[in-house]
């Protein structure tokens, strides 16, 4: 049987298992990811996990810092792939490139498209707590995740589950999605669906000033935040007048007095609760600054943490 010539682009580890099951199934004839970018305390320049795993398994990469030029363009061009797949990249393709493959260009996104279209939709969906997530792989156009739809698989959300966690379930999922998709595609069976518009919504770039804790909102609104935003960018507040972390939570069941927004109320077995808008939040994991993370029992043990003191 004779392989289809593909062209992967992919970016961070999200995308390092599509790779690895494409390899297996086409012939990659160039992997595109972009410009190794400076990181860590040094600044020491470093490859993004897709190009490590390329190399590894011996598959030619190729760095733009620009994809959208007529010279790279033409680089595409001549390597006259059957297939462009495209899995968290980091560029907008041109219509030039998407008209390239004969059998088009495929995108595998985090998310249960038209809902979460954009750069964050694995940590939006725990922010708004979501309880039902997944993956969608989708003919590519010239819009923002508004291609056709292919196949999808659904996952849930548990009531702790946090961003990490679901990253690496919809990670794998999408892999063995891709080559679903693909032999669809190949064959000729690939059923296109269209998205509904009226149905979609945008998940941003996350930025630090998200993780931004408002005590006024309720205990479950602020826990899907902390849970969606473990592990970057973290949500966090003020506390003795220093910038804390808060990594992991739970909602109280306890019943506490009322008191104002982000006072502490109580002690629990792991950690102390916080009143909010509505509810009590269970502080389980923080970190304050210039310090590794730490259980909340210990830092009250290590801290003399009071009933009444103030996070803001």
């Amino acid at each position: 049987m004779i392989r289809s010539k593909a062209i992967f682009m992919g970016t961070p580890v999200f995308a390092v298992p599509c790779l690895e099951k494409l390899n297996e199934h086409c012939d990659i004839v160039a992997v595109i990811t972009q410009p190794d970018r400076p990181k860590g305390r040094g600044q020491k320049l470093t490859a993004s996990p897709v190009k490590e795993c390329a190399v590894s398994i011996g598959l030619p990469v190729l760095q733009p810092e620009k994809i959208k030029t007529p010279e790279f363009e033409k680089i595409l061009a001549e390597l006259k792939p059957d297939l462009i797949v495209v899995v968290a990249f980091g560029q907008i393709l041109s219509q030039k490139i998407l008209d390239i493959p004969v059998l088009g260009c495929i995108n595998v996104h985090a998310s249960l498209l038209p809902r979460y279209r954009g750069a964050a939709p694995i940590h939006w969906a725990i922010v708004n707590g979501e309880t039902v997530s997944g993956v969608t792989t989708m003919f590519m156009d010239a819009g923002l995740d508004t291609g056709d739809m292919i196949l999808k698989t659904k996952t849930p959300i548990s009531a702790n589950m946090n961003t990490e966690e679901l990253h690496d379930i919809l990670m794998n999922a999408g892999a063995n999605l891709l080559i679903e998709t693909v032999k669809q595609v190949e064959a000729g069976t690939a059923k296109r669906i269209r998205q509904d518009d009226a149905n979609s919504n945008y998940a941003p770039l996350l930025k630090k000033t998200t993780g931004a804790i408002d005590w006024s909102d309720s205990a479950q609104q602020i826990h899907n935040l902390v849970r969606g935003l473990n592990s970057w960018p973290g949500a966090y507040c003020n506390f003795q007048m220093k910038p804390f972390k808060i990594w992991q939570t739970a909602v109280s069941d306890q019943d506490f007095s009322k008191a104002a927004y982000g006072v502490v109320v109580g002690f629990t077995k792991n950690g102390f609760c916080v009143a909010t808008g509505s509810g009590f939040l269970e502080i389980l994991e923080l970190q304050a600054p210039n310090k590794k993370k730490m259980a909340a029992k210990d830092y009250i043990r290590g801290h003399g943490l009071q009933l009444g003191d103030q996070f803001e």
